[in-house]
């Protein structure tokens, strides 16, 4: 993968981005997205974030690199504090990260108010989409569009969230609102995997000195829905 063929992961994640966006990447690793789609005119302008300093100047080499200093922005901060109100941000990308981190970086970003001119969130949990679909919900977001992709023998989704209020049930917050209807081959390959998985952690727990009664309830729960998504 680089600036001028990402992944496939990435590719749908770019897919996502409004033409001339001005975008945020954060925890934007080498600056292949904002890079690629930069040279593609697909965007007016980018600040890739990065909190690390490695990854930090990888990022800024790729974009010196490409020629793009005048366009792409990059800043050593953490989560979207690499968002200034000059940059006129609308579009945020967070992509590879776990779904509790990214919602703890949306969280910090809204009480200091860095989300206020975002009209797009696109993000990509590696894990835990269940608990971010619900903050986003919580914080008056509704998801617009869903992705479920397969990529080197792991699942990703992508979940496309813009202002608006919207109300879930469990079901659409644990599997995804759009990914429950489509209900495509990755997802049944996701949901057959993560069915067996809840079986072998309650028959553990089962076998443990103190059961853990309510987690054992939950995760019966669970697997009730998975069996009827996938009936």
């Amino acid at each position: 993968m680089n600036e001028h063929v990402l992944s496939d992961r990435l590719a749908c994640v770019g897919a996502y981005v409004p033409d001339q966006a001005r975008l945020a990447d954060i925890g934007s690793d080498h600056a292949y997205l904002p890079v690629a789609l930069m040279l593609q005119n697909k965007i007016s302008y980018a600040v890739a974030g990065e909190v690390v300093e490695g990854p930090y100047r990888s990022a800024s080499k790729q974009v010196q690199k490409n020629r793009l200093g005048d366009s792409i922005t990059v800043r050593l901060a953490n989560g979207l504090a690499a968002i200034l109100p000059e940059d006129q941000i609308d579009t945020v990308v967070i992509a590879g990260m776990g779904g509790p981190l990214i919602r703890t970086i949306l969280e910090e970003g809204q009480a200091k108010q860095q989300l206020t001119n975002v009209k797009r969130l696109i993000l990509q949990p590696n894990v835990g989409e269940w608990p971010l679909r619900v903050w986003l919900q919580d914080n008056g977001y509704q998801i617009i569009e869903e992705t479920i992709l397969s990529e080197n023998d792991k699942q990703y989704e992508i979940i496309v969230a813009e202002p608006g209020q919207r109300n879930y049930s469990k079901q659409e917050l644990f599997f995804g609102p759009r990914l429950i209807q489509e209900k495509n081959a990755v997802f049944q390959k996701k949901w057959h995997h993560e069915l067996q998985q809840k079986y072998r952690v309650i028959d553990s727990l089962q076998k443990a000195n103190k059961p853990q009664v309510e987690k054992i309830t939950a995760l019966k729960e669970q697997i009730r829905w998975i069996e009827e998504v996938l009936a």
